[in-house]
């Protein structure tokens, strides 16, 4: 059986697009045909699970019951688990992570664990790197500066952004393009995944009428986005090979 995987994606601050990053981890999955299921802790409203609705279960990751719907169920599943943390949980969760023991057994090598940190532009923003860091002792830890959120600038420069990035042993840095966007505007409408959107797909497989502009910057930038996930060997990180996908085409 493979060893169970799982990816934790947050920021200890809201609006930085943690929800955007997780839909493009699952269609890069999905491309690669590698089974996975997420879970949405934006309880009960739920935002992941609105673009993917028949792999994503709502839950309040703060419950006992809900821990044990996650972590109970790691070797009964599909081998890849997407959890999309309520902004400003972070570091909760991961300290959750460490009082049940998940920690202890993705150090010994039972599970792969993998964060996805999603900084924002503000000086806070790596002020939670060094929180986080303590948490990341047998994790994969990913830095994501992701600029679809119309982010510009980030106010603080690469000297000190380095001071930050070098204190954890390991630590790996990737960027999330912008998204024009008008297209990313008709992705929140159509409430699909990327993939279908590119593809001219509704939720059900039906043709749909989307923009061929519009489409056309989604696809480029998917592209960009699965370049930097393949540059850092994620389907490596779950035990799967790369192939060629659709959305690249």
């Amino acid at each position: 059986m493979a060893k169970p995987v799982v990816i934790v994606v947050g920021a200890d601050k809201g609006g930085v697009g943690k929800t955007t990053v997780s839909r493009t981890l699952l269609d890069y999955f999905s491309a690669n045909n590698v089974q996975t299921r997420a879970f949405d802790t934006e309880s009960p409203r739920g935002t992941l699970k609105r673009f993917h609705p028949d792999i994503t279960e709502i839950v309040d990751m703060t419950t006992t019951a809900d821990q044990m719907k996650i972590f109970d169920t790691l070797s009964a599943g599909p081998s890849v688990t997407v959890i999309d943390v309520r902004a400003g949980l972070l570091s909760p969760a991961l300290a959750s992570l460490r009082d049940i023991g998940f920690l202890d057994a993705a150090r010994s090598g039972q599970i792969t664990f993998a964060v996805f940190h999603i900084l924002g532009p503000s000086i806070a923003s790596l002020d939670e790197i060094a929180e986080t860091a303590n948490f990341m002792s047998g994790a994969k830890y990913f830095l994501v500066k992701n600029f679809i959120n119309d982010t510009q600038f980030f106010q603080w420069d690469q000297s000190t952004y380095n001071s930050y990035f070098h204190r954890i042993k390991d630590a790996t840095d990737l960027t999330i393009p912008k998204l024009n966007e008008m297209a990313y505007e008709q992705v929140e409408v159509s409430s699909v995944p990327f993939l279908k959107f590119v593809a001219n797909k509704l939720m059900n497989d039906d043709p749909a009428n989307y923009s061929f502009v519009l489409r056309g910057y989604v696809r480029h930038w998917l592209a960009n986005v699965w370049s930097e996930y393949d540059r850092i060997k994620l389907t490596d990180l779950v035990g799967a090979k790369s192939t060629t996908r659709g959305g690249e085409k």
